[in-house]
């Protein structure tokens, strides 16, 4: 593992993704909600535009389903919040899928509300990147030209998952155990204490 500050960490990422072929292009940022993967996201967006790629932020909690759905099985199921929660068609459909005709919606589904955001489609232009952030992205049916994964160990994941979400915690071992997302994604980011994450280097 490779110590880095969180600047350096956004600096090669965004050189990173502003190497990759000029195309249109699909990053995920992915990690438990206690790792904030948002948050990176966000900062990527405008090293993303110096280095002339325009950048969107999607955030995949703005593409869940509607609670109808995603509470079937009561508010605190974490074989549904693993399963159920995610619109992973919608996501698919309204973002991944259309990115190459250079128009993206950039939000479907207020899940507070729990109705439609009836957002517009915006553009992304030849070059441009989405940045779709959020958890349990990985090593399903959406695919990513780069996907960065933030880890924590399960003892940091548990310390620092809120006590109203710590019902999600079984979803998360699933996911390392089904998916093994270290193994998955291309760049890995430890992120046990958020102010000295570390690259791991090879697994």
């Amino acid at each position: 593992m490779r110590p880095v500050t969180t600047a350096v960490l956004v600096e090669e990422l965004a050189e990173r993704v502003a190497a990759g072929p000029p195309r249109r292009l699909a990053v995920a940022v992915d990690g438990a909600e206690a790792a904030e993967p948002w948050v990176l996201a966000q900062r990527l967006v405008d090293p993303l535009r110096v280095r002339g790629r325009a950048a969107l932020h999607v955030r995949a909690q703005d593409f869940l389903l509607p609670a109808s759905l995603r509470l079937e099985h009561g508010r605190t199921n974490p074989d549904s919040f693993y399963e159920r929660w995610l619109d992973i068609a919608g996501l698919r459909r309204e973002v991944l899928d259309r990115l190459p005709t250079g128009r993206v919606l950039p939000s479907l589904w207020d899940a507070v509300a729990d109705r439609a955001t009836r957002a517009s489609y915006v553009p992304v232009p030849e070059g441009g990147v989405v940045l779709v952030s959020g958890a349990l992205l990985l090593g399903g049916p959406l695919r990513f030209d780069l996907a960065v994964h933030l880890w924590l160990s399960p003892a940091a994941l548990a310390r620092r998952t809120v006590a109203a979400r710590r019902w999600t915690l079984p979803a998360y071992d699933r996911y390392a155990a089904e998916v093994v997302p270290q193994r998955v994604a291309d760049v890995v980011v430890r992120v046990d204490d958020p102010r000295r994450p570390a690259v791991v280097e090879a697994w």
